[in-house]
């Protein structure tokens, strides 16, 4: 679900690394899965938990990691040039219907069974959430009293608000027409959204529910009543000719584990820690059973 948030030198190593470990010149890209991964380092973290459980079933994987956005991926998914998305259930019924009024996950996940072409197959959603939030430093949810996102009606015109670069043409107008908010300027502050809320670069950020930054910070999520939002589960979507059963079943058995504070826990070694992502994801298919 769900800012333009940039690899960092080591998770760049580790996702080629891990491409070349996947697949060697001298295998025939024919009967393998390509795993691709939007291009943020949680996108990464979940293609590589699924690239390793698929691989410990015996699957042979093409890893496409770090790519881009949506944009880019969801065209590359429906051509079935990649096989399998780690995606966020909300975030994709978004991009795929922007006026859809669905919330709930299982109200997205029905809105999308049916949005999706027929190409296509969104399998069991995890219980892990990675959900869009629209976020303050502290001083500012003091200063103007900011408690929801309706709140900022009164005084967005004032702010600038953070982002990855498509935030704007993906959420401008919902803001406007959900809760009459604008704002002064939109930055793409990318994966320093949450820092650049914290050094005053701007008043209010997209930032997830994941990012350990908004503990390790002090900041303050408001709350979104309206669920402009919606729900945001990690989900995966494949390319159904090219995925059989025993990649759903994997790829099924990955959501049943996954919750968001398992997610949490990871994002914290990979972002905080600056651990390795193939090894947070290897020890976490590994605990749970999968590998």
């Amino acid at each position: 679900m769900l800012s333009t948030r940039t690899l960092t030198a080591a998770a760049v190593a580790a996702a080629a690394a891990l491409s070349l470990t996947a697949c060697s010149s001298s295998d025939p890209l024919s009967g393998k899965v390509v795993i691709g991964s939007a291009n943020f380092p949680e996108n990464v973290l979940l293609a590589s938990i699924y690239s390793q459980a698929l691989q410990a079933k015996g699957v042979k994987v093409t890893e496409q990691f770090n790519i881009g956005s949506r944009e880019v991926l969801y065209g590359q998914l429906k051509d079935g040039k990649l096989t399998i998305l780690p995606e966020y259930n909300g975030g994709l019924l978004s991009y795929l219907d922007p006026k859809s009024t669905a919330a709930s996950a299982t109200d997205v996940n029905a809105a999308l069974a049916k949005d999706l072409p027929s190409s296509l197959e969104l399998l069991n959603s995890s219980a892990a959430e990675d959900k869009d939030t629209l976020t303050v430093g502290q001083d500012t949810a003091a200063k103007y009293s900011l408690k929801s996102i309706a709140d900022l009606a009164a005084v967005g015109a004032q702010f600038t608000v953070g982002g990855q670069p498509e935030f704007k043409s993906r959420r401008e107008q919902q803001f406007k027409d959900v809760y009459g908010v604008s704002f002064k300027e939109w930055k793409p502050t990318a994966d320093t959204t949450a820092n650049a809320i914290k050094d005053g670069t701007v008043q209010v950020g997209d930032v997830f529910t994941t990012d350990p930054r908004i503990t390790s910070l002090g900041l303050v999520p408001l709350d979104d009543p309206k669920n402009l939002f919606g729900a945001q589960n990690v989900t995966p979507v494949v390319y159904k000719s090219k995925a059989d059963s025993k990649v759903t079943d994997t790829l099924n058995a990955v959501s049943a584990k996954l919750d968001t504070a398992g997610l949490l826990a990871m994002m914290k070694k990979v972002s905080v820690d600056k651990d390795d992502p193939s090894q947070v994801a290897k020890d976490w298919v590994k605990a749970n059973g999968l590998g």
